[in-house]
């Protein structure tokens, strides 16, 4: 009996033995097992910051994108407007031009009817002191009368009949040379060229209107005109330097505007200054 109870208490204690081991490895596969839950419960977590921020981002990367895309459209639509300002501005400068232009011619035939008036006086004057005097050979018929000539030659030109207006104009200037719109004349003579695309002598005849009728109301037309020709000419530093003379002499003239809009077009500075004009 007591050897019974021995042997019992020994297979107790192997079975405890041998058991043991197998214990210990449980609690560490558990341990392990507890370690990797615990690794992918990071990794879950990890990710799902990963996808938080990414979505964070591609909001904040959109929104960007739309702003570039409502700014370039601001851009687009504000130099469409500049333009079209800059265009209707140039359309306003042209009709502007026009209408002074048209002005000027007005006023110049008034001029003329009003010399025309006093040369009458002149010779009934002088048929009055001289109708005592023997009678005299009457002088040849120098030309149609300078007015007459005159409208002949600006009515045609208007109606674009240039080459006949260039032969009255032309007359003009033989018959009439010293007269208030002699200076006219020789600048619808270089208008005819210019529009015939004979830039050369259009050139040459505005230098006229220059130098043989400084103080004409057609010289800053003239000196615009003439910078222009030498442009087309290809002469572009003589160009260049002709129009920033007329910004100078001129600088408040309708053509001191039309000689800036021409140099900027070309990219050459225009030099303005408040100098007194010449001539």
């Amino acid at each position: 009996m007591r050897l019974h109870r021995t042997t019992l208490a020994l297979s107790i204690l192997l079975l405890l033995a041998v058991a043991a081991p197998g214990f210990a490895a449980n609690r560490d596969m558990i341990q392990l097992q507890t370690q990797v839950q615990q690794l992918q419960d990071q990794m879950t977590h990890m990710q799902q910051s990963f996808d938080e921020r990414m979505g964070v981002m591609k909001n904040l990367v959109e929104q960007q994108s739309d702003l570039v895309n409502k700014v370039n459209t601001s851009l687009v639509t504000m130099q469409q407007l500049l333009t079209k300002q800059h265009d209707e501005q140039g359309a306003r400068n042209d009709q502007l031009s026009g209408q002074v232009q048209a002005l000027n011619d007005s006023l110049d035939e008034l001029k003329a009817r009003l010399a025309k008036v006093s040369t009458q006086l002149d010779q009934l004057a002088a048929a009055g002191q001289n109708i005592n005097q023997p009678a005299a050979t009457a002088p040849a018929q120098a030309g149609p009368p300078a007015d007459v000539l005159y409208k002949n030659g600006l009515s045609d030109y208007n109606a674009n009949k240039l080459d006949l207006a260039s032969q009255e104009f032309a007359d003009y200037l033989k018959f009439y040379p010293t007269t208030d719109l002699a200076g006219n004349a020789q600048f619808y003579l270089a208008e005819i060229e210019y529009h015939q695309g004979n830039f050369a002598a259009a050139a040459k005849d505005y230098d006229k209107v220059l130098e043989q009728y400084p103080g004409g109301n057609k010289t800053p037309a003239a000196q615009l005109k003439k910078g222009l020709s030498l442009i087309k000419l290809g002469q572009k530093d003589a160009g260049v330097r002709e129009l920033n003379s007329l910004i100078q002499r001129y600088p408040h003239s309708p053509e001191a505007t039309n000689a800036k809009e021409e140099l900027h077009k070309l990219g050459a500075s225009a030099h303005s200054t408040t100098r007194a004009k010449r001539g």
